[in-house]
């Protein structure tokens, strides 16, 4: 009797816990044509939840859009919003949270910055069809008008650009000297080596028994199992957030379990977010 009540109560723990995060199940999904979801799960050495989207840029259906800058404001160009509000504003299909940002503290869930509409400005370079704003840093991904998709240096005029914390992934090989010890969410973005297809990853941490995150070489090591010859780290911990919009509801979905100030669920408002469009607007 009381070991079927121990039972009961195990279970009922479990799920609540697990309540409103994505199920620790392997899955592919071919979302929209051109566009594929993963979600991988690793148990060893940790546990870890990884979702992959890989978009192939050639398709004629897909097209690219990084969060525009606001008018007259160079100094702070960005107001915050989290991932979810930009898919839905911009009735982009995929989104994924982008560059670093300042300012920036965490110390509560009552001392925070920044809120949504607080102006931040990004830690790099970006540009939204042509509005650049921000100053080159890092490593930048640019993305032009015809989808030629590079890093380091844009192919033709800049279009769309969006910078990252470090690079990742060099010509098919991790960069040299990566941390490998310090696990926590992440996300990144990477191309194949004709920058045809591109791939963006984001890991879920901090959340112990469900995803304690990765390192940075581990990072590096997914990013080249999803083909990625090249790749950059985006703005990790609770930045690190993927939405998707259902193909068949039209409703928008966090595919993730973000954790901005230790809530699991809870997005972070951030600066700017790479997103992508699946279908030709008329």
């Amino acid at each position: 009797m009381w070991g079927l009540i121990a039972i009961l109560i195990l279970v009922a723990a479990a799920l609540f816990y697990y309540r409103g995060r994505p199920a620790p199940l392997e899955m592919r999904q071919e979302l929209y044509p051109c566009v594929v979801y993963y979600r991988r799960v690793h148990y060893l050495p940790r546990m870890m939840i990884a979702h992959i989207v890989t978009v192939d840029l050639s398709c004629k259906n897909i097209n690219v859009l990084v969060t525009p800058p606001e008018k007259n404001d160079k100094t702070n160009p960005l107001r915050a919003q989290t991932t979810s509000q930009f898919a839905r504003k911009f009735e982009v299909q995929v989104a994924i949270n982008g560059d670093g940002f300042t300012p920036w503290w965490s110390r509560s869930v009552l001392d925070y910055y920044p809120h949504v509409g607080d102006p931040i400005a990004p830690n790099g370079f970006a540009a939204s069809r042509t509005k650049e704003y921000g100053e080159i840093k890092g490593p930048t991904l640019f993305i032009n008008s015809s989808k030629d998709a590079t890093f380091g240096t844009a192919y033709r005029k800049v279009y769309n650009a969006i910078s990252g914390q470090s690079w990742l992934v060099k010509d098919k090989q991790p960069v040299p000297d990566l941390n490998d010890t310090l696990t926590a969410p992440r996300t990144a973005v990477g191309l194949d080596g004709p920058g045809t297809r591109l791939i963006m990853i984001v890991v879920d941490g901090r959340q112990p028994l469900y995803s304690e995150g990765v390192t940075i070489q581990e990072m590096a090591e997914l990013m080249i199992y999803y083909g990625g010859d090249n790749a950059i780290n985006l703005d990790g911990g609770g930045s690190s957030t993927l939405v998707i919009q259902d193909p068949q509801t039209g409703q928008y979905k966090v595919m993730n379990s973000p954790i901005d100030n230790y809530i699991p669920g809870r997005e972070r408002p951030v600066g700017n977010h790479l997103g992508i469009f699946t279908q030709i607007k008329k």
